[in-house]
């Protein structure tokens, strides 16, 4: 499982031009499942992202999560994390294939939810637009 992880001010996904999903303070992630992935990687990604101290504190330091803060998280579905760039077109057969990605990144959204935060989200497979103010910027990619 990957993510990208971006501290923003606000953030929203747009289908159709409707928003399906806004956030103020708190962290747009996008979201790959590989075929390999499991609960357990989805559980894991979720401790990590929650937990993650890329907030400033009185100090100026990189040292409050998400709790500490009072944020959200806006999760899109992004199997291009798993593109094959071997070539200058890039391949997707390193993604997990929807029926193992969809109940994986629904799991992930519902642990974190389970941790008590606000998650709001795209809609697997669709087009999707994702507009953010990033805050810093910070992005961080993570894997598990």
């Amino acid at each position: 499982m990957r993510a990208v992880v971006t501290r923003v001010k606000n953030a929203r996904v747009e289908i159709d031009n409707i928003i399906n999903g806004a956030i103020d303070r708190g962290f747009l992630v996008l979201l790959g499942v590989g075929p390999e992935d499991t609960q357990a990687a989805a559980d894991k990604m979720a401790d990590k992202i929650c937990g993650l101290r890329i907030f400033e504190d009185e100090n100026e330091k990189m040292n409050l999560n998400l709790a500490a803060v009072g944020g959200s998280l806006l999760v899109v579905s992004q199997f291009t994390l798993y593109a094959d760039t071997s070539s200058r077109r890039p391949g997707f057969s390193h993604a997990a294939k929807p029926e193992l990605a969809v109940p994986l990144y629904e799991r992930f959204m519902e642990q974190c939810r389970e941790k008590g935060f606000r998650v709001e989200h795209g809609e697997f497979g669709a087009d999707m637009q994702v507009f953010s103010q990033n805050d810093g910027p910070v992005t961080i990619l993570l894997e598990v």
